[in-house]
């Protein structure tokens, strides 16, 4: 029930809802430190087994080094940010509430937007490669395929509805999993590469060198910068850490350590498949940059393509992992920004005794699937793939670029405009990170728009935003609700100007 309202001089309209309202969106404590770790490797894992390799191609092993090193840097600028703002802010809207806090209703709604586009197309795009690699495991035809999609998002969506509980244990389990696979691929490959013939075999202009040695930064400096938005997928979705606060046992304590452990993992592990990938005798930098499995050309060359269906099935963990946890991502952004009154209402009501938001998460799921299959139905099953293996992915990337500024600038003004918050943890790089984290994230949307298939996505993405925004205009605005991010945004900003 309402029982009062409130309006801004930006025309932005606040009511207060009774506890029946929140006891209706109620969530339940659980995380850990670990679990917490799990939930941001999972969901980054995938990225590892494929998409980062595709670098290769556009800037050699060398230039593919710099991009992985310059993107690096990014995500240590932006985690530590986070690991800041997260228990000072310590609410499920993350991006959206610390940019809320920071920059009002609209910057806060405008930044929830572009993570929005990135956790509802991400699970799409890696149910897609889940469904190719169950497509050749099983030997079903390309007309299948959308039933691939459709029981992935059935069990997984299933899942994370179950519980909290035993959604991070799975998300625990699989992340274990992944990295176990990644480190017998470790080990197993040492013996057998040869970096300067394999992984230098590419030329001036992406030629083949026979017997490698070839250049290190065979097409320069601008091929390395051209790498960059490849290298984005060894470390895209860590930032969706936030989204667990309320789901954390102690947030204030915990998140920073969650998130930190996280990233440094995540560079390990990227800096090892970067030199041990390619390095393979019988794959090779020129291969992989064309390559869709990367991972599992790299088993197949040690192991024999005899076990190819064996290794696959291996290779399909990092998948599941990163897609079970970006649907936990997805219901959590999506209640977030509904149990506010960005989204409607309804998005943020919790299941009874589960207290899992099963709403949003099904809702995200059906949008997700609903654009795969217009694009499967439009476009043919040739087609689609190029588009929902491309453009989408590419939509993804873009909005998490977006979502990276944004929060970047939501640390600076924070720390400009409300130095005196409470902070249980304080970022070691300070405004040197986030400046970093913002420099980086704008040189890479240059190289992506400087690709065709990039600027479709972009597309893409203006006509989200545009039908987000119009909404917010026409409606939201006029219904939002004093949620414990807004609560908390309005007790904190500043005395001379609205709240």
């Amino acid at each position: 029930m309402t029982t009062n309202t409130r309006k801004d001089t930006s025309s932005i309209h606040y009511r207060h809802e009774d506890a029946a309202y929140f006891e209706k969106r109620g969530l339940r404590r659980h995380a850990g430190p670990w679990s917490l770790w799990a939930l941001g490797v999972g969901a980054v894992i995938s990225g590892h087994y494929s998409g980062w390799n595709l670098g290769l191609a556009s800037g050699g092993w060398g230039g593919m080094l710099i991009a992985t090193l310059l993107i690096a840097v990014m995500y240590l600028g932006l985690t530590f940010c986070i690991a800041e703002m997260s228990p000072a802010l310590p609410h499920t809207g993350a991006a959206y509430s610390f940019a809320r806090s920071s920059m009002g209703p609209w910057g806060g709604f405008v930044t929830g937007l572009c993570e929005n586009v990135e956790y509802v197309l991400t699970p799409a795009v890696i149910v897609f490669f889940i469904g190719s690699y169950l497509t050749g495991i099983f030997e079903t035809g390309a007309a299948f395929q959308p039933i691939w999609w459709v029981l992935g998002y059935i069990l997984f969506v299933g899942l994370n509805i179950v519980g909290v509980e035993l959604s991070f244990k799975v998300t625990l389990g699989v992340t274990l999993l992944a990295l176990a696979v990644l480190l017998v691929f470790w080990f197993s490959a040492f013996p057998n590469i040869d970096f300067s013939a394999w992984a230098l075999n590419i030329g001036e202009g992406g030629v083949l060198l026979e017997g490698g040695n070839g250049p290190f930064l065979p097409m320069g400096i601008g091929g390395a910068l051209a790498a960059m938005p490849f290298a984005v997928w060894l470390f895209l979705a860590i930032e969706q850490l936030p989204l667990a606060a309320e789901e954390s046992v102690d947030p204030r304590r915990d998140m920073p350590k969650g998130i930190i452990l996280g990233i440094v993992t995540l560079i390990v592990s990227a800096f090892m498949i970067l030199f041990l990938n390619p390095s393979v005798v019988g794959v090779g930098a020129h291969a992989l940059g064309q390559s869709g499995e990367p991972l599992l050309d790299g088993f197949k060359a040690i192991f024999g393509s005899g076990t190819a269906k064996v290794l696959a099935l291996v290779a399909i963990i990092g998948l599941i992992s990163s897609f079970h946890t970006i649907i936990f991502a997805q219901g959590r952004q999506i209640y977030s920004l509904s149990r506010a009154g960005y989204f409607p209402t309804f998005l943020s009501v919790t299941h009874g005794s589960r207290k899992t938001p099963h709403v949003a998460m099904v809702a995200g799921a059906l949008v997700g699937l609903s654009i795969m299959l217009i694009c499967f139905v439009g476009l043919g099953a040739d087609q689609s793939s190029a588009v929902i293996g491309g453009t989408l992915l590419n939509m993804a990337v873009f909005g998490a670029m977006c979502s990276y500024i944004a929060q970047a600038v939501s640390f600076i003004l924070l720390r400009k405009n409300h130095a005196s918050m409470d902070r249980p943890y304080r970022s070691p790089f300070g405004n040197a990170g986030a400046w970093a984290t913002i420099v980086i994230a704008v040189v890479t949307i240059f190289f992506q728009l400087s690709d065709a298939t990039y600027r479709v996505g972009v597309v893409g993405v203006a006509v989200w935003f545009a039908l987000g925004i119009l909404y917010f205009a026409l409606v939201g605005r006029h219904r939002l609700i004093l949620s414990p991010e807004e609560e908390f945004a309005v007790e904190h900003s500043e005395r001379a100007g609205p709240a």
